[in-house]
């Protein structure tokens, strides 16, 4: 509108290509975008006039029409177990959250890619939040900046560093296709986070026609939110499955595999959920229909929240199931339940989202009408 001050441009979305074009308008050659990568991401500077080898010509106009501005953190929380748990504000009011897990010789990052999610999967804490939107890609790469900078200032008792990050926080990546891709492509790039694609890993529900579309962008890591070995049960518990049915989505998973320029293999993520898909019989299912997708099995045993129904399956439940794929040849692992002291554990993370879908309002007068005996639980 006439009048109106124009916005500045968040440097800190910017990957190398759109920092070069950028500074292109400003009549500068491409390496001066080598040099802010590097002040903003590896250095952790918004201040433009510390960014000591810009010129000051430079530095004047990026303070004209320029800012690195990473997401707001509103609260962190600390785990008895070592986690970390930030509560980050993006532009449109809400609320999303980040985890940090330290183990020995890595240390993971749990990114949001969206405030909220649509899919509303039975067993996540998030999609009952409901929708609110997509994060920018200054949102997303924003939570690794913040987390890498707060993980700085810890002194002696600092944590281990990132060495990896999972799209696995708040939302389903594949529905912001463009904004993650391109925040991966600034944690793999070398002037920024120099991360691995063997340790950057998108999780997806199973949006097919984006899995599809992964390999011509990235080749990241890739992990399967699965969580049933049939159509029929997948179908309650991961609604989107009703859409795009198992069989497609391991033929595009397969197909991402085999654009890879290595042998890496998808991991399957499958939670347990007490008395749903837990059962010998699911196991055997799981292990024929997984026969051929190269994959490795990532079993979550279920972790409650507030409003659910579901228990998390039993010690002896979840040790079978682990005998009867290992029997048939497959690299299972137990998920180890962390941060959920702090409510960061996997299927946890709520944020505070302004809900457009109005689903969390129907939840609560669902739950609100509803007694022990008509409460909906999947067979």
């Amino acid at each position: 509108m006439p009048g109106m001050p124009e916005s500045k441009i968040n440097l800190l979305g910017l990957s190398r290509q759109q920092m070069e074009a950028f500074l292109l308008t400003k009549g500068e050659k491409p390496f001066r975008a080598i040099q802010l990568l590097k002040w903003i991401h590896q250095f952790g500077v918004t201040d433009f006039d510390e960014m000591t080898n810009i010129s000051k010509s430079l530095r004047a106009q990026l303070k004209e029409c320029a800012e690195v501005r990473p997401p707001r953190v509103k609260e962190r929380l600390d785990a008895s177990d070592g986690c970390y748990k930030w509560i980050v504000e993006v532009e449109s009011g809400s609320s999303v959250e980040t985890v940090f897990i330290p183990e020995a010789g890595r240390g993971t990052l749990c990114i949001s890619s969206q405030a909220g999610c649509s899919l509303d999967c039975s067993f996540c804490a998030t999609g009952k939040q409901g929708f609110n939107s997509d994060l920018t890609t200054a949102e997303i790469i924003g939570q690794l900046w913040v987390a890498n900078r707060e993980l700085d200032t810890f002194g002696t008792k600092k944590p281990r560093q990132v060495t990896n990050v999972v799209m696995m926080g708040m939302g389903e990546p594949l529905l912001n296709f463009d904004n993650v891709i391109n925040s991966i492509s600034l944690m793999m790039e070398d002037n920024c986070y120099g991360l691995s694609k063997r340790r950057v890993t998108i999780s997806t529900s199973g949006v097919v026609p984006a899995l599809d579309r992964l390999k011509d962008y990235t080749d990241a890591s890739l992990a399967i939110s699965l969580h049933a070995p049939n159509d029929e049960l997948r179908s309650q518990i991961v609604p989107i499955n009703k859409k795009y049915p198992i069989s497609e989505l391991l033929r595009s998973t397969n197909t991402y595999l085999d654009s890879l320029p290595d042998s890496r293999v998808a991991t399957i993520e499958y939670i347990l959920i007490n008395g749903v898909n837990d059962h010998r019989q699911h196991a055997r299912e799981l292990a024929e229909l997984l026969r051929t997708t190269p994959c490795k099995i990532n079993l979550i045993p279920f972790n409650p929240f507030e409003g659910s129904d579901y228990n998390r399956s039993s010690n002896s439940a979840i040790s079978n199931f682990r005998k009867i794929l290992q029997e048939a040849g497959y690299t299972v692992t137990i998920r180890t339940t962390r941060g959920d002291d702090i409510g960061a554990a996997c299927g946890q993370l709520v944020g505070l989202v302004d809900d457009n879908t109005r689903r969390s309002a129907r939840y609560r007068a669902l739950r609100e009408q509803s007694n022990p005996e008509q409460r909906l639980k999947v067979q």
